[in-house]
């Protein structure tokens, strides 16, 4: 499994914009594509502006490539959006996973 990091800042305000946005037409746009895994949206919202960290989980690179095309470094961020931003990464970076512990669903 591969995972696919982007980064970006924006207005504290703005988080849960971004978290709208990214639920309402990111995550069903990827659902589709094979070997799309999933993804999760990290905000530290401490900070303002904001830090807004997505994670998405892909089979392989050649998935990526189904969803971001030959250039998988380049971030893929919609034009419309960029605008809600302070700044956001022009690139990505991609990761191997090769452990993990998945996170715990039960709050007992």
């Amino acid at each position: 499994m591969v995972a696919r990091i982007w980064r970006a800042t924006l207005p504290r305000t703005r988080a849960q914009d971004y978290a709208r946005h990214f639920t309402d037409y990111v995550a069903p746009s990827l659902s589709p594509i094979p070997g799309y895994r999933g993804a999760r949206v990290l905000c530290n919202g401490e900070s303002d502006p904001a830090e807004v960290v997505v994670v998405t989980w892909w089979s392989s690179r050649e998935a990526i490539r189904r969803f971001a095309g030959p250039d998988i470094r380049r971030a893929v961020v919609a034009p419309g959006v960029r605008q809600m931003f302070v700044s956001c990464d022009d690139t990505v970076s991609h990761y191997e996973v090769i452990a993990e512990d998945e996170p715990r669903t039960d709050l007992s």
